[in-house]
């Protein structure tokens, strides 16, 4: 009986008593996880449409009432759509450039540093991880970006401090030691150059790779707020997190001086609109996990077998 014949047999042999129990509490177990994970988004969402006194007065609501119901967060974070939508656009448009530089620098550094006739590959590696340990600091880095590198309202600032990172560099070349070497040396036999084997054989070999890389490197720029606070002045080039940080950083203080000079002016929502600029932030970025999901844990997983 041949290999394809036992794994169709094993297949149609009924489960034992046992192992039904462990799948049952798999499943259950499983489910319980995934649904504590489900309820934080469900009441950042729930919060987000409740009215700020509610909240303070009650906490965080666990179901939406319709006494407490309120589109006054969302009224005021969507209060000028014309640069929601501009932020939405230098966020998408950094997102998606960034990502596909910073996956590609990762795929082709690993796949230089996984190949056994590079002289230099651990004197390279051992130089790329001395740089996580030790850097100069934040005001040379500033100094060096803005003054010599001219990152100063940019879209160079919002790429280029993201696009290399030395943690998806050692997942691609833990990933690529695992492809067989024969690929590299029979497509050398045929004349292909290095750029030829890399990108018509080794990146159709490393799609879960890829997907897994997209993901880092996307939540990364996605998310990021940082660099633009640094490098960028210009209001016409915030990025989306940045802007909505502005907006809620500006109503807090508003806040704050009214009280502290007893001005009346009219209750601002900022826990309502904490949860209200999360929910615009974070939903394209989480209905893109689904997509990657499958390449995302294979890629995680043979990386971290072969490394």
């Amino acid at each position: 009986m041949n290999t394809a014949q036992t794994a169709k047999t094993n297949r149609k042999r009924p489960l034992g008593k046992d192992m039904i129990a462990v799948n049952i509490v798999g499943c259950i177990l499983i489910g319980i996880f995934a649904f504590l994970c489900v309820v934080p988004f469900y009441l950042i969402i729930i919060a987000s449409f409740t009215s700020n006194q509610s909240i303070i007065q009650n906490g965080y609501p666990l179901t939406l009432t319709a006494n407490a119901l309120s589109l006054q967060s969302y009224q005021l974070c969507l209060k000028n759509p014309v640069a929601i939508l501009q932020s939405y656009g230098i966020t998408i448009f950094v997102t998606v450039t960034g990502t596909f530089c910073a996956v590609m620098m990762a795929c082709m550094t690993g796949y230089v540093l996984s190949r056994r006739d590079f002289p230099w590959r651990n004197k390279f590696a051992f130089f790329y991880f001395f740089t996580t340990l030790f850097n100069g600091g934040l005001v040379p880095w500033y100094l060096l970006c803005v003054r010599y590198l001219n990152f100063k309202n940019s879209f160079a600032g919002l790429l280029f401090p993201l696009m290399f990172s030395v943690w998806n560099m050692i997942i691609a070349k833990s990933f690529m030691i695992g492809l067989p070497a024969e690929i590299t040396e029979s497509a050398k036999l045929d004349g292909a150059n290095d750029f030829t084997i890399f990108l018509r054989l080794i990146m159709p070999l490393s799609k879960p790779l890829v997907a897994t890389l997209s993901l880092f490197s996307a939540l990364a720029y996605w998310n990021d707020w940082y660099n633009c606070m640094l490098y960028i002045t210009n209001d016409k080039m915030f990025t989306l997190q940045y802007y909505l940080q502005r907006i809620l950083g500006s109503a807090e203080a508003m806040r704050i001086v009214a009280e502290k000079s007893g001005i009346a002016i009219p209750s601002i929502p900022i826990e309502g609109m904490k949860m209200a600029m999360t929910v615009i932030a974070t939903g394209p970025i989480v209905l893109l996990y689904p997509f990657v999901q499958r390449y995302f844990v294979k890629g995680l997983t043979i990386g971290a077998v072969k490394g």
